[in-house]
């Protein structure tokens, strides 16, 4: 980090690795959520047409867990958001994440590049609204009252993730990128480090439990659990600001 000024601005990308701690499986592990389903029965726009009670379920889950008891932002969480508050130059926290944890903690500027699983959309008139119930082909959209044509605010495989344009934008204008808790396997984000490298100009650091896939593209790399690496991070990063 040497040469970070304390305006700088800093792009942070999360992945499920962050939220594992918290409690949340994760879709990539051994005990992850795609384990019993194949990908097309789930995550799909064809799934979702072939078979939307299914699909709904599967999601259903999901929120269910994100809502339990106990399911709460940990310590790297609370972190980035103190990160937020208190640096002196811009942050941006894009989220390969679909709960609601990075929010819960208290940060604001936040790309769920993915999706949200706190929300639904209507195809019928592309309304996005807040959702913390099952979700059932019954349902009327609140804002169009169309029945049968709420989905999950979900990015499904081959569909385009959510602002990429404002995310590369901010990545050729980073002076750190900080990759927290992904696996570098799933594109558009883990294309991410080669986009920042190059421009040239910017530190990047791979903050993760393991050495990711593409962990020799990164600068740095701090190995150990997120709750651990990102405090002490940041604590690092406000003595530059302070």
């Amino acid at each position: 980090m040497q040469g970070l000024s304390a305006k700088g601005s800093i792009v942070v990308l999360t992945g499920a690795g962050i939220s594992v701690e918290s409690g949340l499986p994760s879709f990539r592990g051994a005990d992850g959520l795609w384990q019993g389903f194949r990908l097309e029965e789930v995550a799909t726009p064809e799934a979702f047409a072939r078979q939307p009670d299914v699909v709904q379920r599967f999601y259903d889950e999901r929120r269910r867990q994100l809502l339990a008891d106990g399911i709460a932002p940990n310590k790297a969480h609370k972190a980035l958001a103190e990160l937020e508050r208190h640096w002196a130059g811009n942050v941006l926290l894009v989220t390969q994440n679909i709960d609601d944890l990075h929010e819960r903690a208290g940060s604001t500027s936040i790309i769920h590049m993915h999706g949200e699983i706190l929300k639904a959309r209507c195809l019928s008139c592309d309304a996005v609204v807040p959702w913390t119930d099952d979700l059932e082909t019954a349902h009327a959209c609140p804002s169009c009252k169309v029945v049968d044509r709420l989905r999950p605010h979900i990015v499904w495989f081959g569909e385009m993730p959510h602002d990429l344009d404002r995310i590369y934008k901010a990545l050729e204008g980073a002076d750190l990128f900080l990759a927290i808790g992904t696996s570098g396997q799933v594109y558009p984000a883990a294309g991410f480090v080669q986009a920042v490298n190059e421009i040239g100009h910017a530190c990047t650091i791979e903050l993760n439990l393991e050495p990711s896939t593409i962990y020799q593209q990164f600068n740095m790399r701090r190995i150990g659990p997120a709750t651990d690496s990102v405090p002490a991070l940041v604590d690092e990063l406000l003595q530059i600001s302070s």
